[in-house]
């Protein structure tokens, strides 16, 4: 076989090879979307300048946005087990931020004041008055830098098992800047993504991670955070924007401005949460704190009774 043989036959292959992974990338998001498990009754859409925005809306009383943690595989769907009983004593708002769940996924790098102007944006333009907000996991950091940026447009802040000082402060080194660029091949980085968010490694984080009893996953609820990771144009955008660290932000000097009142809700179960909570107090004494006996990263999901009575509590 001469040279221009065999690279015309090497082209082919390759050619061949990237058609092949690009109908698995295709035949992934359809099956993985067809059944329609996020659909709401009652969908509402605020028409953000980046992307529109999925959001509900139920009961009555003071404002409340729900917002969920700042992963690929998140969505409002998270605060679906509280979101009923908080409605009999508040407005509850629901988000789905940009880039998760049913909102839009533009392709484009996510940061985290990309997230503190969206959840500004939405307070002001959609609530229209000042809100109290609780918020999961890295969401709280963002949620921290919105209420320094705009104090006037929050209430009461409620931040369940947030990240820590450090973890907030860790930005993109040279190696999260390569893998970010292959993540951004349409092809490749859609496969890689498709392998992280398969519904075996869902089912393996909430086994692992999200819940304390790994026997609280079922299938239902895998399947609806499956549906979520494979929704809209680029879902793969937030999830290479999150893991390579550019949602990532020093949140101290926030900290120590806000004079909101701050309560965190962190669960025993993760190891060095007390000390991660005292952490955040050291910076605002003014912060209080609990510790919840059930649980892991997601207890408002997985022992939402506990939850609901810290919630009413501290958010009077």
């Amino acid at each position: 076989m001469t040279n221009k043989n065999k690279i015309l036959t090497l082209l082919i292959l390759q050619s061949a090879g990237a058609v092949s992974i690009s109908l698995i990338n295709k035949y992934i998001q359809v099956s993985a979307t067809n059944k329609n498990l996020l659909e709401e009754p009652q969908s509402l859409c605020y028409k953000w300048r980046l992307g529109n925005i999925h959001y509900t809306k139920t009961g009555n009383g003071k404002p409340l946005l729900l917002i969920h943690d700042i992963t690929p595989i998140s969505s409002g769907y998270e605060w679906n087990s509280v979101v009923h009983q908080l409605s009999e004593q508040y407005t509850v708002y629901v988000i789905d931020l940009l880039g998760c769940g049913r909102s839009e996924k533009p392709n484009m790098t996510y940061t985290n004041y990309l997230y503190v102007q969206l959840i500004s944006d939405f307070i002001q333009a959609v609530i229209g008055k000042r809100t109290s907000v609780a918020a999961s996991g890295s969401a709280a950091a963002a949620a921290i830098m919105a209420c320094a940026s705009n104090s006037e447009l929050f209430d009461q802040l409620f931040f369940i098992n947030p990240d820590s000082l450090l973890t907030c402060s860790q930005v993109p080194g040279k190696s999260a800047k390569l893998y970010k660029f292959i993540l951004d091949f349409p092809i490749l980085g859609t496969f890689i993504y498709h392998i992280s968010s398969s519904k075996k490694a869902i089912f393996e984080t909430f086994q692992t991670k999200y819940f304390e009893n790994p026997y609280s996953a079922k299938g239902h609820l895998i399947n609806a955070y499956y549906e979520s990771a494979h929704l809209g144009e680029s879902p793969k955008s937030v999830y290479s924007s999150v893991i390579c660290n550019y949602t990532k932000c020093n949140i101290v000097n926030a900290l120590k401005k806000i004079d909101n009142s701050i309560y965190l809700a962190g669960c025993s179960s993760i190891p060095g949460m007390g000390e991660r909570l005292n952490e955040f107090k050291k910076y605002n004494p003014s912060i209080e704190t609990i510790l919840l006996k059930e649980g892991k990263h997601l207890p408002h999901l997985e022992c939402p009774e506990q939850m609901l009575t810290a919630m009413k509590t501290y958010l009077y």
